[in-house]
């Protein structure tokens, strides 16, 4: 429920979905889906911290942080009311104690002021990733690049961070 401009509600409700398949001790790939949607109201009439946003090292890696999707007329991200993402990685583990890994994978995600996220919008990233597995969780450092870059979006981004992205 929002009091903005009289009393309105809408309904957000978000699906995560992940999957891992181990071939091996070495290799495992792994696959995540997020669907998200708001009905009920317009994309301007919810406040910015309640829209969906994508792009980053949780969601479409090589995209800054919540970069992909509609943007106002300062070019900063104005999220919206859909969200379609979808990411597949390989993940080998090597070393005398498979304490160290690499990672290739691939991410897509869209933002859509409209109910439900639309394919004419993806945009996808690539890159590697490399893996440290500590006693307390793997030591994460991803590179990503755009594969279908909007403008103003860096030609290589990198994450560091602590577990697995998904």
């Amino acid at each position: 429920v929002s009091l903005q401009a009289g009393v309105f509600s809408y309904v957000r409700a978000q699906f995560d979905g992940s999957g891992y398949m181990p071939f091996g001790e070495r290799l495992t790939l792994a696959g995540r889906v997020r669907l998200g949607t708001i009905v009920g109201a317009a994309a301007d009439r919810i406040a910015p911290t309640r829209r969906f946003y994508a792009g980053g090292g949780a969601s479409v890696r090589g995209y800054g942080y919540q970069a992909i999707g509609p943007r106002d007329l300062t070019n900063t991200p104005a999220g919206g009311r859909s969200l379609g993402e979808v990411s597949l990685e390989a993940r080998f583990r090597f070393g005398s104690l498979n304490q160290f890994g690499v990672v290739p994978f691939i991410d897509a995600g869209t933002i859509s002021p409209q109910p439900f996220p639309t394919i004419s919008e993806m945009r996808v990233g690539a890159g590697l990733g490399f893996r440290y597995y500590s006693n307390f969780g793997p030591i994460r450092i991803d590179v990503g690049t755009p594969l279908n870059p909007q403008q103003g979006d860096s030609r290589i981004g990198v994450y560091v961070s602590l577990g697995q992205a998904f």
